[in-house]
């Protein structure tokens, strides 16, 4: 089989009989990023979503950024409310929100509910995570102020419990466990009040508008991501990254799963969370390995789960060897290519792994092209961020 058999030019009508090749029309379609901040990757990404709107009946988008800050967002592109700068500003983590083609999607995404009755979503599916974390005040006194009755603790309490936030997000945590409070009397305390604030939420969820049970469900689940969270960033055993990698993959799927009941959405983030199969890293001395957010959300959704790995040819003056699988795609005649997988595993033989000069980019895995739906290709990548 010629690999151009397995492929064809991406665009709207591409991507559509991608969706009619799958078992079932997937509540979340991933779309992987084999490295963040390549420009022309976010504008495909826009293209693809727009048609998805427009053709498909997609009204969610869901990208790899902190939950929290992705309701700044939604509620920009909701109500117009705060500027475009500001939203850019304050509703993205990880630094998306410099990024053109994000500030390109939440301007066509607002100017799209302004002139339509059926309403688009913004979601951040991230926890409020780098590799140290915030502070789970937000969360922990958002999900408080929903509640009615009698509560297990005050306010004042909650506040005297968390103390300065600093000492929540400490970024020299990261490499001190000993810097962290995470296992401190307060935030023990803080795990079993949280706990009990997200079980009175069953119990008073009738008196909640569905917009109030939605948030305070997100409240509530990243007040107990959180805390979880600090707790294994104030462990020194040797599974402490191994655990901290698997909690916020399962935060990022517990989100998703959230997105998926609001209906068919579209996930950006990077391929390493978005793959069903184990996500693999070096960390030093160490070699991590746990389950992605995607691999999570396909246990639950089943054939509801789709995931568009990307890949890239030339990324800046990096150039795939013509035996890899990247080296091979180069070769087709499309700048902008949309592959079967799973196809193109049959067609070609034993390529080599591409050894990538450049660190932010993670080449595809020749072993692994069965475990995706499809490949989004460009062959040359220029504008890195």
């Amino acid at each position: 089989m010629d690999i151009k058999d397995t492929a064809r030019p991406l665009d709207g009508a591409g991507v559509s009989a991608f969706l009619r090749s799958l078992p079932a029309k997937p509540l979340l379609l991933g779309l992987g990023e084999a490295r963040h901040f390549v420009g022309e990757l976010g504008e495909l990404r826009n293209e693809i979503f727009r048609h998805l709107v427009e053709h498909e009946g997609y009204r969610s988008f869901t990208i790899e950024s902190d939950c929290l800050m992705g309701l700044v967002v939604d509620d920009h592109i909701a109500t117009g409310a705060g500027t475009l700068d500001d939203v850019m500003e304050r509703g993205f983590s990880h630094g998306f929100g410099a990024s053109p083609a994000n500030r390109e999607l939440v301007r066509w995404m607002r100017a799209y509910n302004e002139d339509h009755d059926e309403k688009l979503r913004f979601f951040g599916f991230d926890g409020p995570l780098e590799y140290w974390a915030a502070s789970p005040r937000q969360a922990l006194t958002a999900l408080h102020a929903l509640l009615d009755g009698p509560l297990p603790c005050t306010l004042e309490t909650l506040d005297t419990l968390l103390g300065p936030d600093d000492r929540w997000t400490n970024e020299a945590t990261v490499m001190d466990p000993s810097q962290s409070i995470g296992q401190s009397a307060e935030a023990q305390r803080l795990r079993l009040l949280a706990d009990d604030l997200v079980a009175l939420l069953d119990t008073q969820a009738p008196r909640l508008s569905a917009e109030d049970r939605e948030r305070a469900a997100l409240y509530g689940r990243t007040a107990v991501g959180l805390l979880r969270y600090h707790h294994w960033l104030a462990d020194a055993s040797p599974e402490r990254w191994t655990r901290l990698s698997a909690l916020r993959d399962a935060m990022m799927a517990a989100n998703l799963r959230a997105v998926a009941e609001q209906g068919p959405a579209l996930v950006f983030a990077s391929n390493l969370h978005l793959q069903r199969n184990k996500s693999l890293m070096s960390f030093g001395d160490q070699a991590l390995e746990w389950w992605s957010a995607g691999a999570i959300a396909e246990t639950h959704l089943g054939d509801r789960y789709a995931f568009l790995a990307s890949a890239l040819g030339t990324v800046g003056d990096d150039i795939p060897s013509p035996d890899t699988v990247e080296g091979l795609l180069s070769t087709l005649p499309w700048d902008h290519s949309l592959i079967d997988a799973r196809r193109l595993a049959e067609a070609i033989r034993e390529p080599a792994p591409r050894i990538s000069h450049d660190f932010a980019y993670f080449p595809l895995d020749p072993a692994q092209l069965d475990m995706i739906d499809g490949v989004v290709f460009l062959k040359q990548a220029v504008r890195l961020g």
